[in-house]
């Protein structure tokens, strides 16, 4: 029997998240002096995609939203895997976890807590035709109750990652009514502080105050989420007062925000990388020599002071050099446009159809970033065109491997606060969002070695070995390492910003004035 995991869950992580300064407190404010009659706004930069289906996208808009709650949580300050809806959990055996659940918890619609709703919500998500990267039937076989306060969660695998894997959004959990229909329902069918009560499809989301939450007085009385995905927009609505938080701020914003003395701009190192992804799948992108002429070809010190304005640093490869799983030695990538051409010619390069790259518009400055990219080509003689788009408008065509070259950025903890889950989920033959279509048996192999790797500094090493061969072969270009960007009023109190935006709306949350 291995040892019980309290909220310590010895997996040391991610010193790249112990950040400092990440959040405030209204000034010598306490809760106690809040308004209980306040709300606020939200300004986000995605709205949901497929209805609220808990293994799609929408369970981080319901996370964020203070609706939905998970077993354990990923405490961003402290940097481990924390209770939740669970209060411990306990290794029983090399396929077996068992997680008890917190007494005294209902559902908004006044169900309880049991072991058998945290079943029923999590084989649906385990089930579905599309699952969620980091619960799947891939890395988890069961889900069953073996009590009324302990659920069992098994795998085809020994795994030393099953309490990051319920700490994921995606294994959030709602009532049994909430799955009644043909679609997901989580209005009234949440744990978390805030309880949806209305939706504008696809511009909006409202919710009040939980009133029997378990986690204690929810201080502000509701919010309204928004869907905003022009980062201009959501700068502007936050200077002026519009909204109360706004969500990842475009870098050509922040000099008006930084000298707003009613807006704080509050900034963290972030796991996001700005990539060029690449269709392997496709030609001229199946042939490495190909994609490294690319990357040879770009200036990536200059797009990071340019564009960036220096609030991002030029990327070493698919990770920032501060984490802990980083390639030894890695350095950024040196604009060589001599080596770029060889590069090419050796490929069997010759310029036909314009390449196409898709520039996400949820990030303001992919279009400018998209641009210098298409100079940096021409000038090796690879014509390019840009298309701007919405995520949801392409992400069907991403998978299918039907483009060229998107601009966008993925977040390397999301999925999980741990690697695993972008390295297979991005990377592996069989991932479930590979947009570069990569297959490569020995990546794979290192990644499944990696899976069931107890020691911390072993499984760092196999990362890195697994990085490396991303980098070597060109997979992407990983352009800049960007920092988490997001502006509030200055009148929130006891916000706390949250690199990976899954907790926004807090019941510790608060708001003084009109």
């Amino acid at each position: 029997m291995r040892a019980l995991l309290r909220s310590s869950a010895a997996m040391g992580l991610v010193a790249v998240l112990a950040l400092s300064g990440c959040g405030f407190s209204g000034e010598g404010e306490s809760p106690q002096a809040a308004d209980l009659d306040q709300r606020i706004v939200v300004d986000n930069f995605r709205a949901p995609v497929a209805d609220w289906a808990l293994e799609s996208d929408a369970a981080y808009i319901l996370s964020l939203s203070g609706c939905l709650e998970t077993l354990t949580r990923y405490d961003e300050a402290a940097g481990k895997i924390v209770p939740s809806l669970a209060t411990g959990w306990e290794q029983v055996s090399d396929l077996e976890w068992d997680f008890t659940l917190r007494d005294g918890v209902k559902f908004q619609d006044g169900t309880a807590l049991t072991a058998d709703t945290v079943v029923n919500s999590l084989r649906t998500v385990l089930e579905a035709e599309v699952p969620a990267r980091a619960f799947n039937p891939t890395v988890v076989s069961g889900v069953e109750a073996i009590d009324e306060r302990t659920v069992r969660i098994t795998t085809p695998t020994e795994s030393p990652l099953v309490p990051y894997r319920l700490a994921s959004v995606n294994t959030g959990v709602l009532a049994p009514a909430a799955f009644e229909g043909e679609t997901v329902d989580p209005f009234g069918h949440c744990t978390g502080p805030f309880t949806p009560v209305s939706e504008k499809p696809k511009q909006s989301l409202t919710l009040d105050r939980n009133e029997d939450y378990w986690g204690g007085q929810v201080q502000l009385a509701g919010a309204e989420v928004r869907f905003i995905t022009d980062g201009a927009t959501r700068a502007t609505q936050v200077q002026t007062g519009e909204a109360d938080v706004s969500l990842s701020i475009p870098v050509s914003s922040l000099s008006a925000l930084e000298a707003d003395e009613n807006v704080k701009v509050l900034k963290a190192d972030s796991p996001r990388t700005a990539t060029l992804y690449m269709n392997n799948g496709k030609a001229p992108f199946d042939d490495v020599e190909f994609r490294q002429a690319l990357r040879a070809a770009l200036d990536l010190n200059t797009l990071a002071g340019s564009v960036y304005e220096g609030a991002a640093l030029p990327a070493s490869g698919p990770f920032a050099p501060s984490e802990p799983w980083a390639i030894e030695g890695a350095q950024t990538p040196q604009q060589d446009v001599e080596a770029a051409r060889q590069l090419l010619a050796a490929a069997g390069y010759t310029a036909g159809r314009p390449l196409e790259i898709i520039a996400i518009v949820e990030r303001a400055e992919f279009a400018d970033v998209a641009t210098v990219i298409q100079e940096n080509l021409k000038a090796v003689d690879v014509p390019v065109k840009i298309r701007t788009a919405e995520y949801a408008a392409v992400e069907p065509d991403l998978l299918s491997g039907d483009y060229d070259m998107v601009l966008s950025q993925r977040n390397r903890l999301i999925d999980i606060a741990d690697p695993i889950g972008f390295l297979t989920a991005d990377y592996t033959c069989d991932g479930g969002y590979n947009l570069s279509h990569f297959c490569d048996e020995d990546y794979d192999k290192l990644i499944a070695q990696a899976a069931r790797t107890a020691d911390t500094q072993e499984r760092y090493r196999l990362y890195a070995e697994a990085g490396k061969i991303l980098q070597d072969q060109a997979v992407n270009i990983w352009l800049v390492n960007e920092q988490a960007i997001d502006a509030v009023r200055a009148n929130l109190g006891s916000h706390v910003q949250d690199p990976l935006a899954r907790y926004v709306l807090r019941a510790e949350t608060t708001k003084s004035g009109s």
